[in-house]
Parts: structure tokens; sequence; C-alpha cells
């Protein structure tokens, strides 16, 4: 099997969440959503896949992780922040069909981000553990303290 190189923006990025994660999880409201059990996941443009769960329970991680998971791809597919995307939709101000996801697989909360390197390649974000709003709080202060990375 071949080894691909990762990518050091990314690992900083991974890194960043990872220092910043007690600080949000000291607030009872966010530690209490799965116990201090979270997940990142991060797709690249061209489909290449980074992650990393957080915590102790791995039943709780998984659960995170399918959480993450879903946000991230729909991120990937539409490049709209989850949440805004349902908005617009429900609005009928877009029209979901040319994404290939159907209402019922909308993820409905908040966590997903899309994001540009300096490069200009896209990512997609998605943080899942906490409260909507912290999970996307986390993604941007995180890729605010990598350079080259900038939530779209």
């Amino acid at each position: 099997m071949e080894q691909t190189q990762s990518n050091p923006q990314i690992d900083a990025f991974i890194d960043a969440v990872e220092k910043l994660l007690p600080g949000f999880l000291a607030n009872p409201a966010d530690k209490a959503i799965s116990d201090g059990n979270g997940s990142l996941m991060i797709i690249e443009e061209g489909g290449r896949i980074y992650g990393r769960m957080f915590g102790t329970d791995r039943g709780r991680q998984r659960g995170s992780c399918r959480i993450a998971w879903q946000k991230c791809t729909q991120v990937w597919l539409t490049d709209i922040a989850t949440g805004r995307f349902e908005e617009l939709v429900y609005s009928k101000q877009l029209d979901p069909s040319p994404f290939g996801i159907m209402n019922p697989d909308f993820i409905g909360w908040e966590g997903g981000l899309p994001a540009r390197l300096a490069d200009g390649t896209k990512l997609a974000l998605a943080f899942s553990g906490m409260r909507g709003e912290n999970d996307c709080e986390i993604l941007r202060q995180a890729a605010a303290q990598v350079p080259g990375i900038s939530i779209a």
C-alpha cells in the first residue's frame, strides 16, 4: 500500500482543535452533550479525509463521528455551511436536487463549515459533540490559529 503524506496545515488545524477543546468542554452545557466525546472531520475537495475522535467512550465517539461525517459530507457536496443550507432550501432560495441530498438526509444542525487553503483548495470541516454553535466556533477559532486556512 502506498503511503501518502499528510497536509501540514490540516495537521496543525487538528492540533489546534485538540488544544481548544478543553476550554469549550469547561462549559457544562457543552460537556453534557456527549460527556466530552467528540469528533472532527475534514474532507479536501478531491476526497481525502482527515479526522480525529476525542474522549474515552468509544460508543459516544462513534455516534459523534457519524454526525460529524454527515455534516462534513453535506458541506463537501454543497460548499455551504450546515444549517444555512437547510435555511436556503426551506425558504425556496435553493433547489437541493443538484447536490444529491434529499430532505430526510439534511443534517439540519450547525457544525459543518466550508473552508479554503491558501492555494484555493476547498475543505469541508465539521465537528460534533457540543452545541451546534460551539461545534462551529471551535472550527473558526482553530482556523484562525493556522496560517493558510480560512473559513469560506
